[in-house]
């Protein structure tokens, strides 16, 4: 799949009516309010070479910065990546997070984030790297919950 084929799924994901519960969708993970969208998945990588794993996730991280850059263009640049060691500190000492944010906070280290547009929707875009026992992701976030 391509920058634009990930465009389309996001914008697709604007549009779409959220579930009324949690579990999965065509393209990932939903509930209400959200939907955490699995772009692209690496494959043979779970519990791999580290010597393979490094180059695949610079691959990742290329075509995440791909896609922020088209979506820079069309929805105006973004701030500073969100980093999500903040939200890990703060589920640990027991704050709850709302949903999508604690699901992709343990996953990825930064999201690039788009305020709300006329949807009133938030995107986020990040790379799901974290676990070396899992495969790279790259994901999109599209959700009406703002950020913790």
């Amino acid at each position: 799949m391509d920058s634009a084929q990930h465009l389309g799924v996001i914008d697709r994901l604007r549009c779409r009516v959220f579930p009324g519960q949690r579990g999965r969708t065509d393209v990932g993970a939903a509930g209400p309010g959200y939907f955490i969208a699995e772009l692209m998945t690496s494959h043979g990588l779970r519990e791999g070479d580290p010597a393979e794993r490094a180059p695949a996730a610079a691959d990742f991280h290329a075509l995440k910065d791909r896609v922020a850059r088209e979506l820079d263009r069309r929805d105006g640049a973004h701030p500073p990546p969100l980093g999500m060691q903040g939200l890990r500190v703060r589920a640990a000492r027991g704050e709850e997070i709302p949903e999508p944010w604690a699901t992709v906070s343990v996953r990825v280290d930064e999201l690039d984030l788009w305020d709300p547009d006329e949807t009133g929707r938030w995107v986020a875009l990040g790379v799901a790297d974290r676990d070396t026992h899992d495969e790279i992701q790259l994901i999109a976030v599209v959700t009406e919950i703002d950020p913790p």
